[in-house]
């Protein structure tokens, strides 16, 4: 495994963060949304 990390070190790391935030932003939102559409 320590073969597998060395091959996708810097790149990787950054890619897959990037998509985290995204997964995250967009589950704020799809959250802060059901609020208001609970709250009317």
């Amino acid at each position: 495994m320590m073969g597998y990390d060395h091959m996708f070190g810097g790149s990787m790391m950054w890619g897959g963060g990037l998509i985290w935030l995204l997964v995250i932003v967009v589950l704020l939102l799809a959250v802060a949304a059901l609020v208001k559409y609970l709250q009317r």
